[in-house]
């Protein structure tokens, strides 16, 4: 049994723009006895599926801009929370917390839901994650949105990523409202007390802290994995695809993102936000329906 903590309810009360209703499993396999928090929106039996998957260290509060807009054109939109996140249960030993600990789970979470036509949704650690699953069941996706986001090759160590790193390990305390607005500066003071909502203390931050340190340090599985997707969608990939960039963003924004361009089959020219960062779902609608009409599912 993995011991672990749940954010209280109470933390989530009077949450700004995230009227969606709550879903769960306690019962993944191999992941039995932990809670995974999941929202199921839109029509369920939509031919169009959107799956959203959240970075560091967000949750999928992230895409209340992008889900109605999905919704809108009759999709069903799933958007997990990482085990760590969200209001997902939250191991409290940083060791647990490893690539495949956290791609499994969503290969479980896809499996279980039996998600079909898929729009993969992804950003961040959602790309790190996301941008290897098609490989092992292309079958179920037929569509990609990517936003600043790459695949994790190598041990990662630029002045960008370091400072990033630092904020988030460093302190003994991650104040992660701050940390919000200082990487999301559009957002308001509700909004970061938003995204902040899941961590009532540093002892829910396990999840938070191990990220950035696997980026630092890829286990060698995680480079494996990762190399295989980086041919997959060279070579392999069979489906339409979107690109948006926050072009702010000095870690994860256009020079990573032009490269992924070219690794990413018949990806078009992207969508260059201007005023967007590393957070490119701060303008999550502006970004879907440019991909719902680049994908011809709106006008």
């Amino acid at each position: 049994m993995i011991n672990s903590k749940r954010t209280p309810q109470s933390s989530f009360d009077n949450i700004k723009d995230y009227p969606f209703e709550a879903n769960y499993f306690s019962d993944l396999k191999g992941y039995e006895g932990l809670r995974a928090h999941y929202l199921d929106e839109g029509n369920p039996d939509s031919e169009e599926v959107f799956l959203c998957l959240h970075g560091e260290p967000a949750w999928s509060y992230l895409y209340r801009k992008m889900i109605p807009e999905f919704v809108n054109v009759g999709g069903r939109v799933i958007a997990p929370d990482l085990f760590g996140f969200g209001k997902s249960d939250k191991p409290i030993d940083e060791k647990v917390y490893t690539f495949e600990f956290h791609r499994n789970y969503l290969i479980e979470l896809i499996k279980r839901l039996d998600l079909n036509n898929i729009t993969l949704v992804c950003q961040d650690w959602g790309g790190l994650l996301g941008l290897t699953l098609p490989q092992d069941m292309p079958e179920r996706f037929k569509r990609l949105i990517i936003m600043n986001t790459g695949l994790l090759v190598e041990p990662v160590s630029s002045p960008e990523f370091l400072k990033w790193h630092d904020d988030i390990v460093l302190p003994n305390e991650l104040n992660l409202a701050s940390f919000f607005k200082k990487y999301a500066p559009t957002i308001d003071s509700d909004e970061a007390s938003a995204y902040a909502s899941p961590y009532p203390d540093e002892s829910y931050q396990a999840g938070v802290k191990k990220f950035p340190k696997i980026v630092a340090a890829p286990d060698p599985q995680c480079v494996k994995i990762s190399t295989r997707a980086f041919q997959f969608w060279k070579s392999e990939w069979q489906g339409e695809s979107f690109m948006a960039i926050g072009m702010k963003d000095k870690m994860l924004g256009p020079t990573v993102m032009n490269f992924m361009q070219s690794v990413i089959k018949n990806c078009p020219e992207p969508l260059e936000i201007n005023n967007a960062g590393h957070f490119v779902q701060e303008f999550g609608d502006t970004v879907a329906v440019a991909a719902l009409k680049h994908f011809k599912l709106i006008k």
